[in-house]
Protein backbone atom coordinates (compact mmCIF):
# COMPACT_ATOMS: atom_id res chain seq x y z
CA UNK A 1 0.00 0.00 0.00
CA UNK A 2 1.33 3.41 -0.98
CA UNK A 3 -0.10 6.40 0.85
CA UNK A 4 -0.72 9.34 -1.47
CA UNK A 5 -2.30 12.76 -1.01
CA UNK A 6 -2.77 13.64 -4.67
CA UNK A 7 -5.60 16.17 -5.10
CA UNK A 8 -5.88 16.63 -1.34
CA UNK A 9 -5.69 20.01 0.40
CA UNK A 10 -4.08 20.17 3.82
CA UNK A 11 -3.76 22.88 6.46
CA UNK A 12 -0.88 22.55 8.90
CA UNK A 13 -0.71 25.00 11.79
CA UNK A 14 2.59 25.94 13.36
CA UNK A 15 4.34 24.78 10.17
CA UNK A 16 7.10 27.38 10.09
CA UNK A 17 9.59 25.11 11.85
CA UNK A 18 10.06 21.86 13.71
CA UNK A 19 7.38 19.20 13.58
CA UNK A 20 4.90 21.37 11.68
CA UNK A 21 7.42 22.05 8.92
CA UNK A 22 8.22 18.34 8.58
CA UNK A 23 4.50 17.51 8.46
CA UNK A 24 3.94 20.09 5.73
CA UNK A 25 6.93 18.85 3.71
CA UNK A 26 5.82 15.26 4.11
CA UNK A 27 2.31 16.00 2.89
CA UNK A 28 3.59 18.02 -0.05
CA UNK A 29 6.08 15.32 -1.03
CA UNK A 30 3.16 12.92 -1.43
CA UNK A 31 1.06 15.27 -3.53
CA UNK A 32 -0.95 17.43 -1.16
CA UNK A 33 -1.49 21.14 -1.66
CA UNK A 34 -0.52 22.69 1.67
CA UNK A 35 -1.56 25.79 3.54
CA UNK A 36 1.44 26.58 5.74
CA UNK A 37 0.18 28.41 8.78
CA UNK A 38 2.51 30.00 11.31
CA UNK A 39 2.07 33.10 13.43
CA UNK A 40 5.85 33.35 13.56
CA UNK A 41 6.03 34.38 17.19
CA UNK A 42 8.44 33.49 19.95
CA UNK A 43 8.30 30.29 21.93
CA UNK A 44 6.09 32.04 24.49
CA UNK A 45 3.72 33.32 21.79
CA UNK A 46 5.05 36.87 21.68
CA UNK A 47 5.88 38.79 18.51
CA UNK A 48 5.09 37.55 15.04
CA UNK A 49 6.74 37.16 11.64
CA UNK A 50 5.80 35.79 8.23
CA UNK A 51 9.37 34.55 7.56
CA UNK A 52 9.11 31.02 9.04
CA UNK A 53 5.98 30.11 7.06
CA UNK A 54 7.40 31.61 3.87
CA UNK A 55 10.57 29.53 4.31
CA UNK A 56 8.52 26.34 4.50
CA UNK A 57 6.51 27.37 1.42
CA UNK A 58 9.75 27.99 -0.49
CA UNK A 59 10.96 24.53 0.43
CA UNK A 60 7.73 22.97 -0.82
CA UNK A 61 7.84 24.91 -4.07
CA UNK A 62 11.48 23.96 -4.59
CA UNK A 63 10.43 20.31 -4.54
CA UNK A 64 7.71 21.03 -7.11
CA UNK A 65 4.81 21.22 -4.71
CA UNK A 66 2.02 23.74 -4.21
CA UNK A 67 1.70 25.79 -1.04
CA UNK A 68 0.90 29.21 0.31
CA UNK A 69 1.65 30.82 3.67
CA UNK A 70 -0.85 32.31 6.08
CA UNK A 71 0.08 33.99 9.35
CA UNK A 72 -3.22 33.50 11.19
CA UNK A 73 -3.15 33.44 14.96
CA UNK A 74 -4.96 30.14 15.62
CA UNK A 75 -6.67 31.69 18.62
CA UNK A 76 -8.29 34.36 16.43
CA UNK A 77 -11.53 33.17 14.83
CA UNK A 78 -11.58 35.86 12.15
CA UNK A 79 -8.01 35.19 11.02
CA UNK A 80 -8.54 31.43 10.92
CA UNK A 81 -11.74 31.96 8.95
CA UNK A 82 -9.75 33.93 6.40
CA UNK A 83 -7.15 31.15 6.17
CA UNK A 84 -9.79 28.50 5.43
CA UNK A 85 -11.65 30.77 3.00
CA UNK A 86 -8.45 31.31 0.98
CA UNK A 87 -7.76 27.57 0.86
CA UNK A 88 -11.28 26.91 -0.45
CA UNK A 89 -11.07 29.84 -2.88
CA UNK A 90 -7.73 28.72 -4.33
CA UNK A 91 -8.11 24.95 -4.22
CA UNK A 92 -11.82 24.30 -3.75
CA UNK A 93 -11.68 22.13 -0.65
CA UNK A 94 -10.04 21.28 2.67
CA UNK A 95 -9.40 17.59 3.28
CA UNK A 96 -6.84 17.56 6.07
CA UNK A 97 -6.23 19.66 9.17
CA UNK A 98 -3.16 19.19 11.34
CA UNK A 99 -3.52 21.10 14.62
CA UNK A 100 0.16 21.47 15.48
CA UNK A 101 0.62 25.09 16.63
CA UNK A 102 1.80 25.55 20.17
CA UNK A 103 3.66 27.69 22.67
CA UNK A 104 5.27 27.09 26.05
CA UNK A 105 5.18 29.04 29.29
CA UNK A 106 6.60 26.51 31.71
CA UNK A 107 6.45 27.33 35.39
CA UNK A 108 5.90 25.37 38.59
CA UNK A 109 2.22 25.50 39.52
CA UNK A 110 2.94 27.46 42.70
CA UNK A 111 4.40 30.21 40.49
CA UNK A 112 2.01 29.88 37.55
CA UNK A 113 0.09 33.04 36.67
CA UNK A 114 -3.36 33.01 35.17
CA UNK A 115 -1.93 34.88 32.17
CA UNK A 116 0.56 32.04 31.57
CA UNK A 117 -2.24 29.50 31.92
CA UNK A 118 -4.64 31.24 29.56
CA UNK A 119 -2.00 31.96 26.90
CA UNK A 120 -1.04 28.28 26.57
CA UNK A 121 -4.60 26.97 26.69
CA UNK A 122 -5.64 29.59 24.12
CA UNK A 123 -3.18 28.30 21.52
CA UNK A 124 -3.19 24.56 22.16
CA UNK A 125 -6.84 23.94 23.00
CA UNK A 126 -8.88 26.93 21.86
CA UNK A 127 -6.72 27.30 18.74
CA UNK A 128 -7.27 23.67 17.78
CA UNK A 129 -10.99 24.13 18.39
CA UNK A 130 -11.24 27.29 16.27
CA UNK A 131 -9.36 25.69 13.38
CA UNK A 132 -11.48 22.56 13.56
CA UNK A 133 -14.70 24.59 13.68
CA UNK A 134 -13.59 26.46 10.57
CA UNK A 135 -12.98 23.34 8.47
CA UNK A 136 -15.82 21.20 9.87
CA UNK A 137 -18.61 22.47 7.56
CA UNK A 138 -16.44 21.92 4.47
CA UNK A 139 -15.57 18.40 5.54
CA UNK A 140 -19.17 17.56 6.32
CA UNK A 141 -20.31 18.83 2.92
CA UNK A 142 -17.62 16.75 1.19
CA UNK A 143 -18.26 13.67 3.36
CA UNK A 144 -14.52 13.50 3.90
CA UNK A 145 -12.11 14.85 6.45
CA UNK A 146 -8.97 13.90 8.33
CA UNK A 147 -8.05 15.87 11.45
CA UNK A 148 -5.17 15.41 13.86
CA UNK A 149 -4.85 16.94 17.31
CA UNK A 150 -1.39 17.19 18.85
CA UNK A 151 -1.01 15.98 22.41
CA UNK A 152 2.10 15.11 24.41
CA UNK A 153 3.46 12.67 26.94
CA UNK A 154 3.24 15.64 29.32
CA UNK A 155 -0.51 15.72 28.82
CA UNK A 156 -1.02 11.98 29.07
CA UNK A 157 1.40 11.28 31.93
CA UNK A 158 2.44 14.65 33.37
CA UNK A 159 5.68 16.64 33.54
CA UNK A 160 6.91 19.04 36.22
CA UNK A 161 6.32 22.69 35.43
CA UNK A 162 3.86 22.10 32.60
CA UNK A 163 0.44 22.16 34.24
CA UNK A 164 -0.95 24.61 31.66
CA UNK A 165 0.54 22.73 28.72
CA UNK A 166 -0.43 19.31 30.07
CA UNK A 167 -4.02 20.35 30.78
CA UNK A 168 -4.45 21.62 27.22
CA UNK A 169 -2.79 18.54 25.75
CA UNK A 170 -5.09 16.18 27.63
CA UNK A 171 -8.11 18.32 26.74
CA UNK A 172 -7.58 17.84 23.00
CA UNK A 173 -7.92 14.09 23.56
CA UNK A 174 -11.36 14.66 25.04
CA UNK A 175 -12.22 16.87 22.08
CA UNK A 176 -11.07 14.11 19.72
CA UNK A 177 -13.27 11.56 21.46
CA UNK A 178 -16.42 13.61 20.88
CA UNK A 179 -15.58 14.66 17.32
CA UNK A 180 -14.89 11.03 16.44
CA UNK A 181 -18.50 10.24 17.36
CA UNK A 182 -20.01 13.32 15.70
CA UNK A 183 -17.96 13.07 12.51
CA UNK A 184 -18.32 9.37 11.82
CA UNK A 185 -21.43 9.64 9.63
CA UNK A 186 -19.62 12.11 7.35
CA UNK A 187 -16.39 10.10 7.07
CA UNK A 188 -14.49 12.59 9.21
CA UNK A 189 -11.78 10.71 11.06
CA UNK A 190 -9.96 12.36 13.90
CA UNK A 191 -6.87 11.19 15.73
CA UNK A 192 -4.27 12.48 18.15
CA UNK A 193 -0.50 12.49 17.70
CA UNK A 194 1.66 12.57 20.84
CA UNK A 195 5.12 13.35 19.45
CA UNK A 196 8.55 13.73 20.95
CA UNK A 197 11.18 15.56 18.92
CA UNK A 198 14.15 17.84 19.26
CA UNK A 199 12.59 21.18 18.32
CA UNK A 200 12.89 24.67 19.72
CA UNK A 201 10.12 23.76 22.19
CA UNK A 202 12.08 20.87 23.67
CA UNK A 203 15.80 21.52 23.17
CA UNK A 204 16.19 23.13 26.61
CA UNK A 205 14.43 20.16 28.22
CA UNK A 206 16.49 17.37 26.63
CA UNK A 207 20.03 16.13 27.34
CA UNK A 208 22.27 16.96 24.37
CA UNK A 209 23.26 13.30 24.01
CA UNK A 210 19.79 12.26 22.88
CA UNK A 211 18.66 15.22 20.77
CA UNK A 212 20.36 13.74 17.71
CA UNK A 213 18.11 10.70 17.96
CA UNK A 214 14.92 12.74 18.15
CA UNK A 215 14.74 14.18 14.66
CA UNK A 216 11.30 15.57 13.84
CA UNK A 217 11.41 13.67 10.56
CA UNK A 218 11.08 10.41 12.49
CA UNK A 219 7.64 11.51 13.75
CA UNK A 220 6.03 12.63 10.48
CA UNK A 221 5.45 9.10 9.09
CA UNK A 222 2.97 8.56 11.93
CA UNK A 223 1.22 11.83 11.15
CA UNK A 224 0.93 10.95 7.48
CA UNK A 225 -0.75 7.66 8.33
CA UNK A 226 -3.21 9.37 10.68
CA UNK A 227 -4.41 11.69 7.89
CA UNK A 228 -4.43 9.10 5.11
CA UNK A 229 -7.54 7.79 3.38
CA UNK A 230 -7.40 4.51 5.31
CA UNK A 231 -6.59 6.15 8.65
CA UNK A 232 -8.06 4.89 11.90
CA UNK A 233 -10.17 7.19 14.03
CA UNK A 234 -9.99 8.05 17.75
CA UNK A 235 -6.43 6.75 18.04
CA UNK A 236 -3.69 8.25 20.18
CA UNK A 237 -0.40 7.57 18.39
CA UNK A 238 2.82 8.22 20.29
CA UNK A 239 5.90 8.81 18.14
CA UNK A 240 9.49 9.58 19.11
CA UNK A 241 12.87 8.79 17.53
CA UNK A 242 11.36 6.34 15.07
CA UNK A 243 9.41 4.52 17.78
CA UNK A 244 5.63 4.27 17.56
CA UNK A 245 3.10 3.08 20.13
CA UNK A 246 -0.60 3.55 20.77
CA UNK A 247 -1.91 4.87 24.08
CA UNK A 248 -5.16 3.21 25.12
CA UNK A 249 -7.43 4.63 27.81
CA UNK A 250 -8.84 1.55 29.51
CA UNK A 251 -11.34 1.21 32.34
CA UNK A 252 -11.06 -1.54 34.91
CA UNK A 253 -13.96 -3.95 35.38
CA UNK A 254 -14.65 -2.42 38.78
CA UNK A 255 -16.90 -3.59 41.59
CA UNK A 256 -20.41 -2.92 42.86
CA UNK A 257 -20.79 -1.92 46.51
CA UNK A 258 -24.23 -2.69 47.90
CA UNK A 259 -26.14 -1.16 50.78
CA UNK A 260 -23.96 -0.89 53.91
CA UNK A 261 -20.77 -1.49 51.90
CA UNK A 262 -21.33 1.64 49.79
CA UNK A 263 -19.27 3.88 52.09
CA UNK A 264 -15.86 5.54 51.90
CA UNK A 265 -14.55 2.68 54.00
CA UNK A 266 -16.07 0.21 51.55
CA UNK A 267 -14.30 1.94 48.67
CA UNK A 268 -11.02 1.80 50.60
CA UNK A 269 -11.48 -1.90 51.37
CA UNK A 270 -12.23 -2.66 47.71
CA UNK A 271 -9.47 -0.48 46.27
CA UNK A 272 -7.33 -3.35 45.03
CA UNK A 273 -10.32 -4.91 43.26
CA UNK A 274 -11.34 -1.53 41.83
CA UNK A 275 -7.81 -1.03 40.50
CA UNK A 276 -7.27 -4.54 39.14
CA UNK A 277 -6.53 -4.61 35.40
CA UNK A 278 -8.13 -7.99 34.69
CA UNK A 279 -11.21 -7.48 32.55
CA UNK A 280 -10.31 -3.86 31.65
CA UNK A 281 -12.11 -2.56 28.57
CA UNK A 282 -11.61 0.03 25.85
CA UNK A 283 -14.74 2.16 25.50
CA UNK A 284 -15.88 4.11 22.45
CA UNK A 285 -18.42 6.29 24.29
CA UNK A 286 -19.15 7.47 27.82
CA UNK A 287 -22.53 5.72 27.79
CA UNK A 288 -20.75 2.36 27.89
CA UNK A 289 -19.36 3.19 31.33
CA UNK A 290 -22.78 4.25 32.59
CA UNK A 291 -24.43 1.06 31.35
CA UNK A 292 -21.72 -1.06 32.98
CA UNK A 293 -22.42 0.40 36.40
CA UNK A 294 -26.19 0.38 35.92
CA UNK A 295 -25.92 -3.28 34.90
CA UNK A 296 -24.00 -4.06 38.06
CA UNK A 297 -26.59 -2.31 40.18
CA UNK A 298 -29.48 -4.05 38.40
CA UNK A 299 -27.85 -7.47 38.92
CA UNK A 300 -27.25 -6.75 42.61
CA UNK A 301 -30.90 -5.70 42.98
CA UNK A 302 -32.18 -8.74 41.17
CA UNK A 303 -33.59 -6.67 38.31
CA UNK A 304 -33.56 -8.36 34.91
CA UNK A 305 -33.45 -6.13 31.82
CA UNK A 306 -36.43 -6.50 29.46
Amino acid sequence: MTISFDNRVAIVTGAGAGLGREHALGLAARGAKVVVNDFGGGLDGSGGSSAPAEETVAMIRDMGGEAFAHGADVGNEEQVGDLVAKAVRDWGRVDILVNNAGILRDRAFARMTLADWEAVVRVHLTGATICTMAVWPHMKAANYGRIVMTSSSSGIYGNFGQSNYAAAKMAVIGLMNVLHIEGAKNNIRINTLAPGAATRMTLDLLPPAITGLMDARTVTPGLLYLVSEDAPSRAILCATAGGFARTLILETAGVHLKDDDCTPEGVAAAWDAISGSEGAELYEAGSQQVMKFVGMAAEAAGIRPD
